[in-house]
């Protein structure tokens, strides 16, 4: 292919997420280690969730829609019951949304920490991803100290929540934020003032604040640009209108906004901090009172199968705005973020958005009519190699 006078390459890579062993498609066009043209493919794995759900009963969906993410299975079902408390006409009481933010904020926690690891790990840093996996296993604990369960939380209830969190739990929870506030110092120290770090992520995988608003990008990829785009603050769902906290843009932290990786760390890290906080004000602020609006289940669904009307269920998961998941958003912002970047920098750059799919695990490179393969680890090689070639 020619491209301005110079011969350039197709590199196809997928179906398979770069970074994760996720299926999506890239077909980029190479001129020798830099890319100047991205195109993206989607739809390698469709679950039918959308379908199935329409075969359930609404309290059977919450739990089909748990299933959508593993790690933001407490946001998905939420959504969900947000929709269909707002088309019943169900009002949720007090303390319940009270407790809704506090399994929310610890779920952010949660992936937020798990995300820094997986973005450590892409850039060779195996070190760090086990170091931030240890740290974020205080918080998996705490869930299931709550919820009964680790992942899979079976926490929501349409109307409410299905289990309370009584004062004799509260030190519990106090414990692990302490801790969280203890070692944030250490992450900051790691992810933010570390030469190694900024070195591979700063000016890297731009996304401007005029691309991130045309390509409708949202959670912590907006707000590293400058978006001040938040559902918490934007719709005030649950509780979060009666806290005091504000949109976290990387500026807060650098005086600057860049849209770059390392912004998009920014925003995330002080996303924990934040979500800290808000848990704080809701143990020192939740109020009595009961924690679903009707606890007999068979009237609920009696009601809701008598129940015609509409409901839109917006929620901010860790990474952006659901149910319609936020990857969805955040794929078409890779266009501009990996044109001129490296071949090396796409593992980095996709896995900065904090994508979530699906599996499978082969790239085929076809050069000069011939074909070779470019698997995971090889592609993961590549993003050591240049760390490495950074900071010899």
């Amino acid at each position: 292919m020619k491209t301005t006078g110079k011969t350039t390459y197709q590199l196809p890579i997928g179906p398979i997420h770069p970074a994760l062993k996720e299926p999506v498609m890239f077909e980029f066009e190479v001129d020798g280690e830099r890319i100047v043209n991205v195109n993206i493919r989607l739809g390698h794995v469709h679950r039918g969730v959308e379908w199935t759900a329409t075969q359930r009963n609404p309290i059977q969906v919450l739990y089909l829609a748990e299933r959508i993410c593993g790690i933001c299975s407490y946001c998905h079902p939420m959504a969900f019951s947000l929709a269909v408390e707002r088309a019943a006409g169900i009002e949720v009481p007090e303390r319940a949304d009270y407790l809704r933010v506090i399994h929310g904020e610890l779920e952010r926690i949660c992936s937020h920490i798990l995300w820094a690891g997986v973005a450590a790990h892409e850039i060779g840093f195996d070190s760090v991803l086990f170091l931030t996996w240890q740290m974020r296993e205080k918080g998996v604990d705490l869930t299931e100290y709550l919820t009964g369960n680790r992942i899979t939380k079976g926490i929501t209830m349409i109307g409410g929540v299905r289990r309370d969190i009584t004062p004799d739990m509260h030190p519990k929870i106090q414990e692990a934020l302490q801790y969280y506030k203890e070692n944030f110092k250490k992450l900051q120290q790691v992810f933010l003032d570390d030469k190694t770090f900024q070195m591979r992520c700063k000016e890297c995988g731009v996304l401007t604040k005029e691309d991130a608003l045309a390509f409708c990008a949202v959670g912590p990829t907006a707000r590293a640009s400058g978006v001040k785009k938040d559902v918490r603050l934007d719709q005030g769902y649950f509780a979060y209108s009666d806290f005091d906290f504000d949109y976290i843009t990387p500026d807060i932290h650098t005086g600057e906004v860049h849209g770059d990786v390392y912004d998009r760390i920014v925003v995330r890290l002080l996303e924990i901090q934040q979500s800290i906080a808000l848990i704080e004000q809701c143990l020192d602020q939740i109020p009595a009172g009961p924690i679903v609006s009707e606890p007999n289940i068979q009237k609920l669904l009696t009601k809701l199968k008598n129940t015609s009307g509409e409901g839109i269920g917006r929620m901010e998961a860790p990474r952006g705005e659901k149910v319609r998941a936020p990857t969805y958003n955040n794929i078409l912002p890779w266009i501009p973020m990996l044109t001129n970047q490296q071949i090396a920098d796409i593992p980095i750059v996709a896995s900065s958005t904090d994508p979530c799919m699906s599996c499978t695990n082969r790239v085929t490179i076809v050069k000069n009519q011939g074909t070779s393969f470019l698997d995971k680890e090889e592609l993961h090689r590549m993003s050591i190699q240049k760390t490495r070639r950074l900071c010899p």
